[in-house]
C-alpha cells in the first residue's frame, strides 16, 4: 500500500507470546492513549467525506455543452459571432436575430446554407462560423447564461428543421477524405489546433444539435418532439443509401488512430460519437425499459429491483485507513486469549467495535496485516469470519448494553436486512443436486432438477429453496434458442430478426469492429493519467495544443489545466461509450455482447483499466482541472476577470470532479461486465495483482463506486487464498453485506470446482465458437450454400445449357476416353451407395 508508516507502528510486545505480565497491563492505556493521539493527527487525511453523487447518463446540461471547447478555443466565440454579424448585416438590415420572426429566421438559414455551396474553402468556413455562432446561442444579444441557453437549444431546433445537418454532414464527407489535409499535417513536426478548424467548426455544430435535440423537456412543444423522433430515425438507420451516422465517427476513430490522419479532433469526434449512441439507442433509464419489456415478451418474471435505484439507496461504507490498522493490530489481545469460547470472543470484538468513535460499520479499517501476524489454523479463520458475520447479524435497532457506549443516531438508522435479492441459476441447482445424487445414490440424472427420489427430505427443502429463487436472464433464453436454431436450421426456418437501431448498428461495426475496439483503447490508455508519454504514441492533444506555446508561467498553468481536463473528457466520453455498446449489444444478443467483451479483452482491456486504477483515485477524483470563467457559456457573457496563479491553483469549490468520478464508476462496471462468470477473466485480475490496486478505490467514499469495487474483489477471493482472506476480514464482511448473494457460492472459502485452471482455455474457446457459428449464421448467408435450396428435377437439370470452354470441342473426345470408357465401374457398388 502507499499509505505512509505511522512512527510508532509495528513496535514488537514485551515478550513473543505477546503477553508482557505486569509491565503489559500498565503499559496499555499508555498504547491506548498513544493510539488515540495517532488517530486524531490523522482525521483529516483518513476520514473522507461522503461524497453527493447523482449516477445518471450524463452530467448537467450546462456541463456537457461546456466541455466540447477546449479554453484554447475561447478566442474563437469572437470569430464566429464576427463571422455572423458580417453575414447578418449583408442580408437583413436594422435588426438583431432576437428580433426577427420565425419565419424570417428560416429564410436566413436557407441563405446561409446556400452559401456554404461555395468553391472558396476560406468563404465557406466563414458561412460555417456563422452557424456556429446560431448553435452557440447568439450570444451577442443575450444578458445571462440562461437565455444563451435557452436561444442555443431553439436555434438548433431551427437549423434541424432546415436541413441543416445534411448540408454539414456533406462537408464532413468531404473534410475526412481532404487528403491534402491530411498530407499536411503528416508532413508537420507538431500538429496544433490550427490544423483541425474546419473539422471543430464541423463537429461543434453536430454535436450542438444531437445534444440540444436529444435533451428532453415538458415544456417542449409538440413539434420539437415530432423533429426528436425523426432526427433519431436518421441516425440511427442507413438514410438516402448511407450508413448510420455511428459508423462514419467511427471510421474518424480508427483513421486517426492510424496514422494517417493526425490532425483529427479527437475529443469532439468522441463526444460526438457516445452522444449519438446514447441518442439512438437509449441511455441507462432506456435500457431499464428495454429489459423490461423484453422479459415480458420472453415470458420471464418481471425484474426483482431496479439495481441503479438499489444502489442510489445504499449508504457508503467508511474509507480505510491504514493508521488505524496499525493501532489496533497492537491494541487486539494475541491470537492465544481470543481461541476460548465464542460468546468471550464476540464480546470482546464488540467491546473493541464500540471503543472506536470512527466505527460505524466501518467496514474497511482493518485491511493491512500487522507485520508479526502469524498463519493462523482453519478452524481460527473461520471463527473469525464467524465472528464478523455475528457482529454484521445483530440488529443494529437494539440499544445497546449500558457498558458500552451509544451509536450514533446514523449508525441506529442503518437498513435492516440485506439489499439485494438472492439470486440462483439453473447451473447452480444443477450442480447441487449432481452432488447429493453422488453421495447419497451413487449416481446422477444429468440435467433432471425434477426427480428427488432417493435424496432426504433437508435435500428436498433445499432444492425447493433454490428454485424459489431461480433467476433465467434474458441472455438464457437468447443461448438455448441459439442451440436450437444450430441443431435444426432446416425445420424452425429462418430466423426473424427485428430491424432495431441496435441490430443495424451491429451489423454495420461487424466488419471493423476488432479495429474500432482496438482504436478506442489505444486513446484510452494515452490519456490515463498513469500512462507516460512516448514519442511513438498517439497524440490526442492535436486540437487543444496553440501554434504557439505559452512563455509565461500563467499561460504555462492554463494550458496544463487545458490538457488534464481534455484527458478527462475524453476517458469520460470512452468509459460511458464502451460501457453502453455492451449493455445494449447484451439485451439484444448475448453473442453480440460475447464477441465485443472477447475483442476487449484480447486488446488487453483488463490491464488497461487496473493500470488506470493504479494511481491515487482519491486525487483524481478531487482533481480540479477546470476553469470556471473560462467555461461555455460563461465565457461568452462575462468580461474575463485577470487570471492569477492563486487562483488557477484553487480551482473551483465543488466537493468532487464529476465527470472523473463518473468515468472511474463506468470503467468498473465495464470491468465486472468483461469478467462476470468468466473464470479465465477473473484469473486476468489474479495474476495483474489487482486486489491492492482495487482496495485503494474503496477509500472513495460513495456508494456506488465502492459497491462495483466489492464486486470485482468478491469473484476472486477464491483465488487469493486463505491468508488473504484472513488478512482482510473488513472487506469481506463489506462483500457480505452490500454485494448480491448467490445461494449456493462459497465464495468466502474458495471450494469451486470451478476454479480449475486447465479449463480456462477451453471455456474462451467454446465461446469463440459459439460467438463465431451465431455470426455466421445470421450475418453471412449469402456465403452459406450447405442449405440453399438445390434442383432435383432430372429433367431440368439435364436440360440447363452449360457454357463450356472453347477448346473442350477439340478434346472431349480424349476427355471422354480417359474419364469415362477407360475407368472401370461396379454398377452394383454405385447403386448401393446412392
Amino acid at each position: 500500500m502507499e499509505d505512509p508508516a505511522v512512527p510508532g507502528a509495528g513496535v514488537p510486545p514485551a515478550n513473543g507470546n505477546g503477553n508482557g505480565g505486569s509491565k503489559g497491563k500498565q503499559a496499555a492505556p499508555k498504547g491506548r492513549e498513544a493510539f488515540r493521539s495517532q488517530r486524531r493527527e490523522s482525521e483529516g487525511s483518513v476520514d473522507c467525506p461522503t461524497l453527493e453523487f447523482e449516477y445518471g447518463d450524463a452530467d448537467g446540461h450546462t456541463a456537457e455543452l461546456s466541455e466540447l471547447y477546449s479554453y484554447t478555443e475561447n478566442l474563437e466565440f469572437t470569430n464566429n459571432r464576427r463571422c455572423f454579424e458580417e453575414d447578418f448585416k449583408t442580408q437583413v438590415q436594422g435588426k438583431e436575430w432576437l428580433e426577427l420572426e420565425e419565419d424570417a429566421q428560416k429564410a436566413y438559414i436557407m441563405g446561409l446554407l446556400d452559401r456554404l455551396e461555395v468553391v472558396s474553402r476560406e468563404q465557406r468556413l466563414k458561412v460555417a462560423r456563422a452557424v456556429l455562432y446560431l448553435a452557440q446561442g447568439t450570444f451577442g444579444e443575450c444578458d445571462s447564461e440562461v437565455d444563451v441557453l435557452h436561444w442555443s437549444r431553439y436555434n438548433c431546433f431551427l437549423l434541424y428543421q432546415m436541413g441543416t445537418f445534411s448540408a454539414f454532414l456533406e462537408l464532413l464527407h468531404m473534410e475526412i477524405d481532404n487528403s491534402q489535409a491530411c498530407s499536411s499535417a503528416l508532413r508537420k513536426p507538431a500538429v496544433s489546433i490550427a490544423d483541425s478548424t474546419e473539422l471543430r467548426v464541423l463537429l461543434s455544430v453536430m454535436y450542438l444539435m444531437v445534444e440540444n435535440i436529444r435533451l428532453e423537456r415538458e415544456t417542449d412543444p409538440c413539434g420539437w418532439r415530432t423533429a426528436r423522433e425523426t432526427f433519431r430515425t436518421e441516425l440511427s438507420f442507413s438514410m438516402r443509401n448511407e450508413e448510420p451516422f455511428a459508423l462514419l465517427l467511427f471510421s474518424m476513430v480508427t483513421k486517426f488512430c492510424s496514422g494517417l490522419a493526425p490532425h483529427f479532433p479527437i475529443k469532439k469526434v468522441l463526444l460526438l460519437l457516445w452522444k449519438v449512441v446514447m441518442f439512438t439507442l437509449g441511455g441507462f433509464e432506456h435500457l431499464q425499459a428495454l429489459k423490461i419489456q423484453k422479459r415480458a415478451e420472453l415470458g420471464l418474471p418481471p425484474l426483482a429491483e431496479d439495481s441503479i435505484q438499489v444502489v442510489k439507496s445504499m449508504r457508503a461504507a467508511s474509507p480505510p485507513s491504514y493508521t488505524l490498522d496499525l493501532g489496533e493490530s497492537q491494541l487486539a489481545p494475541p491470537p492465544s486469549k481470543l481461541r476460548g469460547r465464542r460468546g468471550s470472543r464476540r464480546q470482546l470484538l464488540t467491546k473493541q467495535d464500540s471503543l472506536d468513535i470512527y466505527n460505524e460499520r466501518d467496514l474497511f479499517k482493518t485491511e493491512e496485516p500487522a507485520a508479526e501476524e502469524e498463519e493462523e489454523s482453519a478452524g481460527d479463520g473461520e471463527r473469525t469470519l464467524d465472528g464478523e458475520l455475528d457482529l454484521l447479524e445483530q440488529d443494529p435497532l437494539v440499544p445497546p448494553p449500558p457498558s458500552q457506549a451509544p451509536l450514533s443516531a446514523e449508525r441506529v438508522a442503518f437498513p435492516k436486512g440485506l439489499p439485494w435479492a438472492p439470486k440462483v441459476r439453473q447451473k447452480d441447482i444443477e450442480h447441487f443436486l449432481e452432488m447429493s445424487r453422488n453421495k447419497f445414490i451413487g449416481f446422477t440424472l444429468g440435467q433432471d432438477t425434477e426427480t428427488l427420489v432417493g435424496l432426504p427430505r433437508p435435500i428436498h427443502e433445499s432444492v425447493k429453496t433454490l428454485k424459489q429463487h431461480k433467476y433465467i436472464s434474458i441472455a438464457d433464453v437468447q443461448i438455448k434458442n441459439e442451440e436450437e436454431l444450430e441443431k435444426c436450421p432446416m425445420s424452425l426456418g429462418e430466423e426473424v430478426v427485428p430491424e432495431t437501431p441496435c441490430e443495424v448498428l451491429y451489423q454495420g461495426m461487424l466488419c471493423s469492429l476488432p479495429q474500432y475496439m482496438i482504436a478506442l483503447l489505444k486513446i484510452l490508455l494515452a490519456a490515463a493519467p498513469t500512462s507516460k508519454a512516448k514519442t511513438d504514441s498517439i497524440n490526442i492533444l492535436a486540437d487543444v495544443l496553440p501554434e504557439e506555446m505559452p512563455i509565461t508561467v500563467l499561460q504555462s498553468m492554463k494550458l496544463g489545466i487545458d490538457v488534464n481536463r481534455h484527458k478527462e473528457i475524453i476517458v469520460k466520453s470512452i468509459s460511458t461509450l464502451l460501457l453502453l455498446l455492451l449493455k445494449h449489444f447484451k439485451l439484444n444478443h448475448i453473442y453480440q455482447f460475447e464477441y465485443v467483451s472477447q475483442h476487449l479483452v484480447f486488446a488487453n482491456c483488463i490491464p488497461l483499466i487496473l493500470k488506470f486504477f493504479n494511481q491515487n483515485i482519491l486525487s483524481y477524483i478531487t482533481a480540479k482541472n477546470s476553469i470556471s470563467v473560462l467555461d461555455y457559456p460563461c465565457c461568452t457573457i462575462q468580461d474575463l476577470p485577470e487570471l492569477t496563479t492563486e487562483s488557477l491553483e484553487a480551482g473551483d469549490n465543488n466537493q468532487f470532479c464529476w465527470r472523473n468520478l463518473f468515468s472511474c464508476i463506468n470503467l468498473l462496471r465495464l470491468l465486472n461486465k468483461l469478467t462476470k462468470w468468466k473464470h479465465s477473466r477473473t484469473m486476468m485480475l489474479v495474476v495483474f495483482k489487482s486486489a491492492p490496486i482495487l482496495k485503494r478505490a474503496l477509500k472513495v467514499k460513495q456508494a456506488m463506486l465502492q459497491l462495483y469495487v466489492l464486486k470485482l474483489l468478491k469473484i476472486q477471493t477464491k483465488y487469493l487464498g486463505r491468508q488473504w482472506r484472513k488478512s482482510n476480514m473488513k472487506t469481506m464482511s463489506a462483500i457480505y453485506q452490500k454485494v448480491r448473494h448467490r445461494m449456493n457460492d462459497d465464495w468466502a472459502y474458495g471450494n469451486d470446482i470451478d476454479a480449475r485452471p486447465w479449463d480456462f482455455q477451453a471455456e474462451e474457446c467454446t465461446l469463440r465458437a459459439n460467438i463465431e457459428a451465431f455470426n455466421s449464421r445470421r450475418y453471412d448467408r449469402p456465403q452459406d450454400s450447405e442449405f440453399s435450396p438445390v434442383d432435383n428435377c432430372l429433367q431440368s437439370v439435364l436440360g440447363q445449357r452449360l457454357d463450356l470452354p472453347e477448346d473442350f470441342q477439340y478434346s472431349y473426345e480424349l476427355w471422354l476416353e480417359r474419364e469415362v470408357f477407360s475407368q472401370p465401374i461396379c454398377w452394383e457398388e454405385l447403386l448401393q451407395n446412392h
